[in-house]
């Protein structure tokens, strides 16, 4: 890994779902007032453009049920968090 640069690694379930749910958050108010440095942004943009390239059920008739099945997936693999 070059020097300055930082690696995150995914389960295709967690990408999946870490990609429906920036697409759906970015650029909401709530969201952008949340996210009040625009430093944090060019994170953000750096995380959610190469999710959107790399996913092929993004474009998959059935991408719904496809994102329900890896949520149901993730949901099972977590341990229970409290409220």
């Amino acid at each position: 890994m070059p020097e300055g640069h930082f690696a995150i690694k995914l389960s295709h379930d967690q990408a999946l779902v870490l990609s429906d749910w920036l697409d759906r958050v970015i650029g909401t108010a709530a969201f952008d007032r949340l996210v009040d440095d625009p430093a944090v942004w060019s994170a953000l943009y750096s995380i959610s453009g190469p999710l959107e390239t790399s996913l092929p059920e993004l474009f998959m008739p059935d991408y719904k049920a496809r994102l329900e099945a890896a949520r149901e997936r993730l949901r099972g693999s977590e341990p229970a968090r409290d409220g």
